[in-house]
């Protein structure tokens, strides 16, 4: 089987902070992919933009290298690589520098059928100026669109400051605030998984099932990002990618794919949450920092460690678990268990949807008791969705119950090359797709639940739990699942 690649129009994308690492990791080896599958041609122009002195020789150096550095040797073509970089030129340029402006305006095209958009991978302070001057250089059009990466603000007053400073120019519908987890194929599928199937949404409720578990573990540290520790797991990881999650999963089924419509329903969800705050923060959280570890044949630096010297003692939190409540008619008295941290025992992003048991058992002799059904969507690493079912185990004498797999691996069952999130979501821009993309009001409404946590932790005298590097976080969040008789997937393995 063999994708459709549905080309694009020919475009103008314009990459503000065009010589950061998130260009270089992300965004060229993206748009490399998606020009190697012929979505897109010599028609099209990336226009790099930054206050570096480079010309467009240098620009197209900087892309061979990253695709040479960051695309898999398998797909790199050198003939393709050099009419890809082709399409690349370079723009020395900051907010004050009223040239550079002119020289953007200059290197765009007047054509309507050419897409105008702009990435804006830089830091949210200068979103506000960057929109000003496109106004004021007349740069901007009406149909043109502008991406926004996270971090979108540090509690709801901030991220409102900054929205609000993207509307002065941009309408509603020309932002497009990315989450690259929303990009991601399983992410996806499981729109496909619930919404084009008969199977699931009969019993996707709370009569069938027991709870709800979402888990993002890394099993890097958190280095010496200097972001990181401004941030921390709940701002970095539960505001965004997790509650989108969690939206997907427990949204209703929307009247159609339209990207308003997808968003109205998850926007609900996070309006049906159940508010943390108070005293529930200390029995509904947990949050955690790694510590090192040191043996014969490993040594692995703490949280503590890894922090410049001015930062040492920080309270930044590299794990949280929480439960949370959904106080609506399909999910009343289905708790979701979410976690996520750094240093974790592996690197897996998964989403468990434990069924509730069987109403009673006729196998009152047989080997082996019967298990609840799960369905288990993994996101990362080894993509799939697997159901556990129990059957008979071959053989005579007796019945003997297993619990076995249903296991739809992806890339068993589709032998090409699975598209990372950003190809997706950079071609939606064009394309003027905002389904994977977060609403301003689904922003705002993430922030209101999330920010009662953050002020909690921060009057507390207690600091975050401690956990070994490599293991799956500190006591305290085992014991917050435990307590309702219930345990951790991998802790059930």
């Amino acid at each position: 089987m063999s994708s459709r690649i549905i080309p694009v129009q020919p475009f103008d994308y314009v990459v503000f902070g065009a010589t950061g690492d998130l260009t270089k990791r992300k965004l060229i080896p993206a748009l490399y992919h998606r020009f190697k599958d012929g979505q897109f041609d010599e028609n099209s122009r990336i226009i790099g933009v930054s206050r570096s002195k480079l010309s467009d020789a240098d620009f197209q150096n900087a892309a061979r290298d990253a695709i040479t550095q960051f695309v898999e040797k398998e797909y790199q073509d050198a003939a393709v690589i050099e009419r890809f970089v082709n399409i690349f030129s370079y723009i020395i340029n900051d907010v004050s520098n009223k040239a550079g402006w002119g020289d953007l305006k200059k290197a765009l095209r007047d054509d309507p059928e050419v897409v105008r958009a702009f990435y804006l991978a830089v830091a949210p302070d200068l979103f506000e100026p960057i929109a000003e001057q496109l106004s004021k250089t007349k740069v901007y059009r009406r149909d043109a669109r502008v991406v926004i990466e996270k971090p979108l603000g540090h509690d709801l007053l901030s991220s409102m400051e900054i929205n609000d400073g993207v509307a002065k120019i941009f309408e509603e519908d020309q932002v497009y605030r990315i989450d690259h987890y929303l990009g991601k194929e399983t992410v996806q599928n499981l729109l496909a998984l619930r919404f084009a199937n008969t199977l699931f949404e009969p019993v996707w409720n709370s009569a069938h099932i027991d709870h709800v578990q979402l888990t993002v573990a890394e099993s890097v540290g958190a280095g010496t990002r200097g972001y990181y520790d401004e941030s921390g797991a709940l701002r970095d990881m539960i505001q965004n990618h997790m509650l989108q999650l969690l939206c997907l999963v427990a949204m209703e089924p929307p009247a159609s794919d339209d990207a308003n419509a997808l968003r109205d329903e998850k926007l609900k969800v996070l309006r049906s949450l159940k508010p943390i705050t108070n005293g529930d923060v200390a029995k509904m959280t947990v949050r955690g920092q790694y510590k090192g570890v040191s043996s014969e044949t490993t040594s692995v630096a703490s949280y503590q460690d890894e922090l410049p010297e001015e930062k040492k003692g920080s309270r930044t939190e590299t794990f949280v678990a929480l439960k949370a409540e959904i106080e609506n008619w399909r999910w009343s008295g289905v708790p979701f268990y979410l976690r996520t941290g750094k240093r974790m025992a592996s690197r897996v992003s998964e989403i468990a949807i434990q069924f509730k048991p069987i109403p009673h058992s006729i196998f009152d002799h047989a080997e082996g008791a019967p298990k609840a059904n799960k369905l288990i969507i993994r996101l990362q690493p080894d993509e799939g969705v697997k159901l556990m079912m129990m059957i008979k185990d071959p053989g005579p004498g007796g019945m003997r119950l297993r619990e076995v797999p249903l296991n739809l691996s992806f890339a068993q069952t589709f032998s090409e090359r699975t598209p990372e999130a950003y190809e997706r979501l950079l071609l939606d821009v064009i394309r003027g797709s905002q389904t994977l993309f977060m609403r301003r009001d689904e922003l705002e409404a993430a922030w209101k639940w999330v920010d009662p946590i953050r002020e909690a932790w921060e009057r507390s005298s207690e600091p975050p739990q401690s956990y070994v590097a490599g293991t799956w976080g500190p006591s305290g969040s085992h014991a917050l699942i435990e307590r309702d008789g219930r345990t951790w997937h991998e802790d059930e393995n």
